[in-house]
């Protein structure tokens, strides 16, 4: 069994390591009421490095509101390095969907566009203090599924947890003592007003998809139930559309005798 203690302080020491070699003054921390920004903004702080979190709320439900102030609060009482910041984008948002109003614009879209503002809040808040934004994705939302959106909560500097399966998160998230309803809540985007959580718009558990993302490479000669049949496929097909968020963007060459 893992020693998850010791994985936690090798994280901190990481993310300390990274910012003292890059002159960094301050780490930026988007903060959503979810497990894994809440274990994200945790180790952050833990560097004892000015540790700035942001609540960005963009016409968020109450409870998912409520989860954010939760642990902002919970990490102020536990760290003095850890400052907050308020910036409710509901406005904002609201100024650009009139903006294009003339613009034909899915609804999937707009909730990408709320990623883009949330991360440009966040860019601007680190430029001006010295920061780096650091990244709250999981390893099969960064390398499994692209369950992420492109330039929004994919725009960061570094990605402390990124190597971390979910339910590794949520190990390390018992290991610190994040609050119990912030473990206990269902995982979600909080890109949609309705509120829909990842598995819903996924077609299936996180810890499905990291059963997937390790053994997919490995089936061919197994025998499958028809529900591993179905994450098989929704994984599949999820890596293979997702795969331009996930690779190096394309670059043409230009071929040089010299």
């Amino acid at each position: 069994m893992r020693n998850w203690n010791a994985l936690s302080e090798e994280i901190t020491n990481w993310i300390s390591d990274y910012a003292l070699e890059n002159n960094i003054r301050s780490l930026v921390v988007g903060v959503s009421g979810g497990v894994d920004s809440a274990v994200t903004s945790t180790l952050s702080a833990r560097t004892g490095i000015r540790t700035i979190v942001l609540n960005m709320p963009i016409h968020q439900r109450k409870h998912q509101n409520d989860l954010s102030e939760k642990h902002i609060s919970w990490l102020k009482d536990n760290y003095n390095n850890v400052e907050e910041r308020i910036v409710n984008l509901s406005k904002t948002y609201d100024s650009f969907v009139d903006a294009i109003s003339g613009v034909e614009v899915s609804d999937l879209a707009l909730a990408n566009s709320r990623a883009r503002l949330r991360m440009t809040t966040l860019y601007a808040t680190a430029g001006s203090n010295g920061g780096i934004v650091v990244g709250t994705g999981n390893k099969v939302e960064d390398f499994g599924v692209g369950f992420y959106t492109k330039y929004g909560d994919g725009g960061v500097d570094i990605s402390p947890i990124a190597d971390l399966f979910k339910t590794e998160v949520y190990q390390i998230a018992r290991e610190l003592d994040i609050i119990d309803e912030i473990i206990q809540a269902a995982p979600t985007d909080g890109l949609w007003e309705d509120g829909r959580s990842d598995e819903e718009q996924l077609g299936a558990s996180y810890e499905e998809l990291e059963w997937a993302m390790k053994e997919s490479k490995n089936l061919s000669n197994k025998d499958l139930s028809q529900r591993e049949k179905e994450v098989l496929d929704i994984y599949q097909r999820l890596n293979k559309s997702n795969s331009h968020k996930m690779n190096p963007i394309p670059v043409f060459k230009l071929y040089r005798s010299d």
